[in-house]
C-alpha cells in the first residue's frame, strides 16, 4: 500500500532530522483530510524518517481520531490529569534526538512540552519545507479554489447593487457576510475589510459603525469564502456617487500593475519577479509614496502562504502553484485603492481564477 506519510519522511531523510511533527492545522488537514482546532490542549502527529508514526491525542478527541485509521500508537491524556505523562511515554516509545516542526504553526507551549519529554532534543524549523507541499495545486484543489472564489463573487455583486451614500461601513459588512453564507459559504476565509474613505488607505483596516458612506468615497472591500478547506481572497475598489479625477487616475495605475502582474506570470519565473514588474508600474507613477505593501501572497487551505510575491523572494513559481496579484496605492487621511486576484500558474502564462470586473465601477 503507498504511504502516505512518504512526503514527510523525505523532509526528515532531507533535513537528517529523526522525524516531522505536524500539529492541527493546514498540513495536518491536507494529510488526513480532516480538521481539528488548536486550543489549550496539545495534538501532535509524530513522524519518524522510517517506520511507523505516533501520536499525543487529548482523551476527548478520541473518537474523531478514530476516524483518521491512524497507523501507530496513540497515548491519551485527560484534562485532569494533564498532558505531561503522556509527552513522557511518547518518548519511551519513539526515542529521537532531532525533529523538523512547522514554525509557523506550532505553539510555544507544545514546544515546551517537546523539550521537557525529550531533554536534549534538537527542534528544526521545516515550515517552508512542510508548508511547501502545498505549493502546487492538484486539479481538485484548483477546482475548489474556483468555487469558493464563485461564491465570492456572487456575493459581491449582490452586496454592490445594494450599497447606498449613508450607510455604515459595518452595515456594508453585514451585508457581506449574509451574502457570503446565503450563496453557499462555509466560514469566512479572513475576516473581512470593509472601508470606506480614509479608512480605505489602511490596508488592514476595520469596518467602523459610526461611519456613514458619504457621496465620492472610495469603498475596498477585501474577502473571500471558505468552502470545502479552500480559502478565496479577492479585492475590489469602487466608488459611490461619483469618482474624482484623481481617483480615476489612481484606479488606472492600480489597474496597469494588476494586469502587467497578469503579463508576466509564468511557470520559471521568480516571485521576485513578479513583485518587481507590479511595483515598477507603481514606481513610475505620480503616486510612488502611497507604495505599502507586496505584491500578494499564496492562496489555498490557508489564505496566507507560500509563495511569499516580493521583492527579494527568489523562489522559482511552477505550474499549479496559486496567488494572489493584488496591488494598491494608499494615500493616508484620503483614500486607497487595491484590486486583487486569485492567480494560477500555468506551464505558458497563468490563468486568473477571479472574473469580477475591474473597471472603474461607480454604485450607489
Amino acid at each position: 500500500m503507498p504511504d502516505r506519510y512518504s512526503e514527510f519522511r523525505r523532509i526528515a531523510q532531507d533535513l537528517r532530522v529523526d522525524a516531522v511533527a505536524l500539529v492541527p492545522g493546514a498540513n495536518f488537514t491536507r494529510l488526513f483530510n480532516q480538521s481539528f482546532h488548536s486550543h489549550e490542549r496539545p495534538l501532535v502527529i509524530v513522524i519518524p524518517a522510517s517506520g511507523p508514526p505516533a501520536a499525543l491525542v487529548p482523551n476527548l478527541e478520541l473518537r474523531s481520531f478514530d476516524q483518521l485509521k491512524f497507523e501507530g500508537e496513540v497515548f491519551d491524556w485527560r484534562d485532569q490529569t494533564g498532558y505531561a505523562d503522556a509527552f513522557a511515554a511518547l518518548a519511551a516509545h519513539l526515542p529521537m534526538k532531532s525533529v523538523a516542526v512547522e514554525g509557523q504553526v506550532m505553539r510555544v507551549f507544545v514546544h515546551h512540552a517537546l523539550t521537557a519529554a525529550y531533554p536534549r532534543l534538537r527542534i528544526v524549523d521545516a515550515e517552508k519545507q512542510i508548508s511547501g507541499l502545498r505549493v502546487r495545486k492538484s486539479p481538485a484543489e484548483v477546482a475548489a479554489l474556483e468555487n469558493a472564489i464563485k461564491i465570492s463573487e456572487a456575493a459581491l455583486a449582490d452586496v454592490l447593487d445594494r450599497v447606498r451614500a449613508g450607510m455604515t461601513e459595518f452595515q456594508v459588512e453585514a451585508l457581506l457576510t449574509q451574502a457570503l453564507f446565503a450563496q453557499g459559504a462555509d466560514a469566512h476565509a479572513f475576516g473581512p475589510i470593509v472601508a470606506a474613505g480614509d479608512n480605505s488607505a489602511r490596508p488592514h483596516a476595520h469596518a467602523r459603525p459610526d461611519y456613514p458612506i458619504r457621496n465620492g468615497d472610495a469603498l475596498l472591500l477585501d474577502f473571500g469564502a471558505q468552502k470545502s478547506g479552500f480559502c478565496a481572497d479577492i479585492t475590489r475598489t469602487v466608488f459611490v456617487g461619483h469618482a474624482t479625477d484623481e481617483a480615476q487616475e489612481v484606479y488606472d495605475t492600480v489597474l496597469r500593475a494588476n494586469l502587467k502582474g497578469h503579463d508576466v506570470t509564468k511557470a520559471g519565473i521568480t516571485a521576485h519577479q513578479v513583485d518587481d514588474a507590479v511595483t515598477s508600474v507603481l514606481e513610475a507613477s505620480p503616486f510612488a509614496d502611497r507604495i505599502r505593501t507586496k505584491t500578494g501572497h499564496g492562496l489555498g487551505r490557508d489564505v496566507h502562504e507560500a509563495p511569499y510575491i516580493m521583492r527579494g523572494n527568489h523562489e522559482v513559481l511552477e505550474a499549479g502553484a496559486v496567488f494572489t496579484n493584488e496591488p494598491g496605492l494608499y494615500k493616508i487621511g484620503a483614500f486607497g485603492v487595491r484590486i486583487e486576484d486569485d492567480v494560477l500558474v500555468t506551464e505558458t502564462g497563468c490563468r486568473s481564477l477571479t472574473s469580477f470586473p475591474k473597471t472603474l465601477t461607480v454604485v450607489g
